[in-house]
């Protein structure tokens, strides 16, 4: 089994440590959304290739199935969301007007 991913996981962790120092965090919580159930799925990959019943083999496909379509829309959330937000589509730098407003928030303006 083998998931497609529109984000790498170095994108993904630019993401977040990025996300982390705006005062809403939403774009790393995606993020961390979709590590989880990247997990989940190699998990599901795993324990299929070792499974020996048609019944585990089936219960493992069910739950790497619905992981594949979950990780699919939360890739295309983050997709939106950084649009949204102005992201750099090939940096994947936050821009700055939201970094200005943590910087404001920070000097309490």
């Amino acid at each position: 089994m083998k998931l497609e991913t529109r984000f790498s996981n170095v994108q993904l962790q630019r993401i977040n440590v990025q996300a982390i120092l705006y005062l809403c965090s939403c774009p790393s919580q995606v993020g961390v959304q979709i590590d989880s159930l990247r997990k989940l799925f190699d998990y599901q990959a795993n324990c299929s290739d070792r499974s020996r019943g048609e019944l585990q083999t089936k219960v493992h496909e069910r739950i790497a199935a619905a992981s594949r379509q979950a990780h699919r829309i939360m890739e295309d959330c983050l997709k939106d969301v950084l649009e949204m937000e102005g992201w750099d589509p090939e940096t994947l730098e936050m821009p700055a007007e939201l970094r200005t407003l943590l910087e404001q928030e920070i000097d309490g303006e």
